[in-house]
């Protein structure tokens, strides 16, 4: 229904956030965002995360693969993006829809983890086609990311934990490819 009101970014993130809002009010969603456990768990999740995209940028070898990702230019500053629409517009409504809501409906009538992983998996091929990006990649992907980003929330006993995990993985993500151009075009300082 989203993309069909062909709504500009922040529109889209405003409306992301007011739809989980709601989802998350009706079906009673316990996203426990205070949690110093989430918080524990999140933050060693996207330790790893972060750690992984820094092997990457030091390595040359490796930071080639990046840089030779078409940068994808959001509709605003990237700046915003990072800072406003990940954390907020994806990040926030997805971990509330996913995460502390359905993960805690399908638990509740006995289905198993994987069925919310597939669906958020599912709630991400429109993108996919939008930016062009392989459907069957795509769907791969973001079922394993719903797996790992499910189990932490079980981990956890809150949303946050996946949040802070998906947001490194979502903001790195954006920026991995424009600072690997840039290191990768940097030339050496004479010794």
């Amino acid at each position: 229904m989203l993309p069909a009101l062909g709504l500009p970014l922040r529109g889209r993130s405003v409306a992301n956030v007011l739809f989980a809002g709601a989802y998350t009010g009706v079906f009673r969603g316990r996203p426990n965002w205070l949690s110093a456990s989430g918080l524990r768990w999140g933050l060693g999740g996207s330790a790893i995360v972060l750690a992984g995209y820094g092997v990457v940028l030091a390595v040359p070898a490796l930071r080639k693969l990046p840089a030779e990702v078409a940068v994808r230019v959001p509709e605003t500053s990237t700046l915003e993006w990072i800072a406003v629409h990940i954390p907020v517009g994806t990040v926030l409504a997805e971990e509330a829809v996913f995460r502390a809501t359905l993960d805690a409906l399908l638990t509740a009538n006995s289905c198993p983890p994987a069925l919310g992983a597939v669906d958020f998996a599912l709630w991400h091929i429109h993108p996919a086609r939008t930016e062009g990006d392989s459907v069957p990649v795509t769907l791969a992907a973001t079922t394993i990311a719903g797996l790992i980003f499910s189990a932490l929330r079980r981990r956890a006993d809150s949303a946050t934990a996946p949040a802070l995990l998906h947001l490194a993985v979502n903001a790195g993500g954006a920026l991995l490819p424009a600072l690997a151009t840039y290191l990768g075009s940097r030339r050496p300082r004479p010794v």
